[in-house]
């Protein structure tokens, strides 16, 4: 229970330090640039996740449409 006391207590006056930090002109900089290095992550994770996405869709297109196509040959 301490553990967690301190865990919240440390995370309380990280944001009262991040405020008084943000009220600077370069603490301001330094968050923009934090949340544009953010932005870009974000950015190239969504990419990714968009790029395999389509990729796992055609191959289970080819899949259906090759099952599809053995379902109607007539069986010897």
């Amino acid at each position: 229970m301490g553990k967690l006391f301190w865990l919240i207590v440390g995370i309380g006056l990280g944001f009262v330090g991040a405020h008084f930090v943000n009220q600077t002109p370069e603490g301001r900089r330094f968050f923009d640039r934090v949340s544009q290095g953010a932005r870009e992550i974000s950015d190239a994770v969504s990419a990714g996740y968009h790029e395999v996405e389509s990729e796992a869709k055609e191959v289970l297109d080819h899949v259906e449409q090759t099952l599809a196509d053995s379902d109607a040959r007539p069986n010897n």
